[in-house]
């Protein structure tokens, strides 16, 4: 910061700011009439905050100002100036809004966007807090005029041209809210046509909660679409209010309309959207911070309520307006009610019940949405116990049995299990490939037992806690503890019974403590060994996931089993008769061991592993 002179003061942008600002003017944005819809946006933002303050504090400056957005433009001189009777901003706001980056993480996301040239659509402009700069894009310099609600507080105006610097001076301005003018560059004058500006406004922001004026004639229409009959919504109308509340530019996938009386009162609209949110794409924020939208008699109370629905289906967006809650309502209030613990209980039961209707009846609809939120709403299984039994139902896997990107209920599995069958099986794993391809699902292939395939890291941790379905196990196929009894038989070219037990204890012996135990296999079909995981052990995917979690958690012992009809084991048979004493057959046991480890990742070195490799090649070149 330095001073230019007795009023005005010269701050200057932090690096990653001005990185920021590069990025978004050229690099990033494609649609620059989206700057309208930003500013129009944060207009609304700060006449929402003046009205809930005004329920409470009675000094507020200009108390009985219209609640309004004016846009005056200029064709002649191609200016633009729009104006709010919000909240308005103190200087320590105008720096903190103005001048630093609004979210920590959004320019390396932005700058990913580029790197993978990906365009910076609506839908995470206004996500990231960095909407009000996509003005740069159609002005060389924007001035910010604004005074704070607050009865003693002064006015200020901010200037920045969008490059190094911004100044802030100290001005008269005798009323509250915030005055935003420029004066467009050349190639964008048709901003400063009246057609052009309404048509923008109409297309982003027609449903304001207050009224929009250009010069003077008001272009928005202002209506609580929640409160209308479903039979008078219209599937446009509606798609165009999702799309203004959510910062959305896709149409919902689906949206349901609640009226309830009763206990308590209230209607909603809630939406579906067709993607999963930035958070849960860029992990640049966490779904406990999202909600619908909380009105108590048409007057929004919060912008994103999280006490309306439980975390998991925190990516509904919407609507929710009670008449049952007080206008001046606080925060903590509004967490510790009971007449919200009851709207959020039915709404969440609202909601399971327009999955299980859309599952049902539009299962394309249903597919699309579980595709993106289904790994959220697992998670309810552990956290929402009231409603359990009917998430275990909206459960979908794709399993041995179902084509690529198509999926199986708990329900249908169990209709086509054999009479004989008396557990659900299920092989977790990174990959829908790595899986068909690992060793344990070879019995199971071989005998046409359908296998559940959980590529899904959240299914590690949710399905094995869903214990039993339809008094019904659910096992993994590591677990040693699963029945081949009936289908042991002999199986064709197996070792002798007599060497059985000297193999087991050669594997034994070259292994000790790495392993827990060597078995012979009742579940191998085409490869020689695998590993297994005890009855009250961690499967190999949730060792994984505990260790990523718990960096010093020691792994735990597996069990090795070896398959004896498998031609590299009765050769070792053969060289055991032959020679007990041949280090080869060490060699071997250790590279069947870590290979076993490497199919599984959980090989931590491959360089004895390679050596051994060599070793084993130039033996066989050898013996040619």
């Amino acid at each position: 910061m330095m001073n230019t002179g007795s009023t005005v003061r010269e701050f200057e942008y932090k690096a990653e700011m001005k990185q920021l600002l590069d990025l978004i003017v050229h690099s990033l944005y494609t649609h620059p009439e989206i700057f309208l819809r930003e500013l129009i946006s944060n207009a609304s933002d700060a006449l929402n905050k003046v009205r809930f303050s005004a329920l409470t504090d009675e000094a507020l400056l200009d108390r009985d100002a219209e609640l309004a957005v004016r846009i005056v433009i200029d064709k002649e001189a191609g200016t633009f100036v729009i104006e709010d009777t919000g909240i308005g901003m103190t200087e320590e706001e105008l720096i903190a809004n103005l001048g630093t980056v609004a979210k920590s993480g959004t320019l390396g996301f932005m700058q990913a966007l580029k790197d993978q040239q990906k365009e910076l659509d609506g839908n995470l402009i206004g996500q990231f807090g960095v909407g009000f700069y996509s003005v740069f894009m159609v002005t060389d310099e924007v001035t910010v005029e604004t005074r704070s609600s607050e009865r003693e507080s002064s006015g200020y105006r901010w200037r920045s041209g969008g490059q190094g610097t911004y100044t802030i001076e100290k001005i008269d301005k005798a009323e509250r809210g915030t005055k935003i003018s420029f004066r467009l560059k050349e190639d964008f004058r048709e901003f400063a046509e009246e057609y052009r500006v309404e048509q923008i406004v109409k297309k982003y922001s027609n449903f304001v909660d207050f009224p929009i004026y250009l010069d003077e004639k008001q272009v928005n229409t202002i209506t609580a679409l929640w409160q209308r009959p479903k039979s008078e919504l219209k599937e446009e109308e509606v798609g165009e209010f999702y799309k203004f509340m959510a910062g959305d530019y896709q149409d919902p996938l689906d949206y349901l309309q609640v009226s309830v009386e009763g206990m308590v009162a209230f209607k909603a609209l809630l939406f579906l959207p067709r993607e999963a949110p930035p958070e849960m794409l860029y992990r640049q924020g966490e779904l406990e911070n999202r909600g619908p939208q909380l009105y108590v008699r048409k007057v929004m109370i919060q912008h994103e309520c999280r006490d309306l629905l439980p975390e998991y289906l925190r990516f509904i967006s919407g609507v929710v307006d009670t008449e049952d809650l007080p206008l001046n309502v606080s925060r903590e209030v509004v967490q510790s009610s009971p007449v919200m613990a009851k709207i959020r209980q039915i709404l969440t039961g609202k909601i399971l019940g327009w999955f299980e209707t859309l599952a049902k009846e539009q299962p394309e609809k249903f597919r699309t949405f579980y595709k993106a939120f289904g790994p959220i709403v697992k998670i309810g299984l552990n956290t929402d116990f009231t409603n359990r039994e009917k998430l275990i139902e909206l459960l979908r896997f794709e399993s041995t049995k179902t084509a690529v990107d198509e999926y199986v209920t708990l329900k249908a599995y169990v209709s086509r299990m054999p009479e004989d069958q008396k557990e659900i099986y299920y092989h977790s794993g990174a990959s829908r490939e790595q899986l068909l391809a690992h060793p344990n699902l070879e019995y199971f292939q071989e005998t046409g037992i359908e296998v559940l395939l959980l590529s899904d890291p959240v299914d590690v941790f949710v399905i094995p806690s869903i214990y039993e379905y339809d008094k019904m196990p659910l096992k993994s196929i590591e677990k040693a503890d699963i029945d081949f009894s009936k289908h042991k038989g002999d199986k064709e070219g197996q070792v002798a019974d007599s060497l059985v037990e000297p193999l087991l204890k050669l594997f034994r012996e070259t292994l000790g403590d790495r392993v827990e135990d060597v078995v012979e296999s009742h579940r191998l079909v085409s490869s020689p060994v695998t590993l297994v995981s005890g009855k009250n052990a961690f499967d190999s995917q949730m060792e994984k996931m505990m260790k990523m979690m718990q960096q010093d958690l020691p792994a735990g012992k597996r069990i090795l089993e070896v398959n004896t009809s498998h031609p590299i084991v009765r050769n070792l048979g053969g060289m055991l008769i032959a020679n007990e004493n041949n280090p080869l057959l060490r060699t071997v046991a250790n590279q069947l061991f870590e290979g076993a480890l490497l199919m599984e990742g959980s090989l931590d070195s491959t360089t004895a592993f390679l050596v051994r490799m060599n070793e084993l090649i130039e033996a066989a070149t050898l013996s040619r």
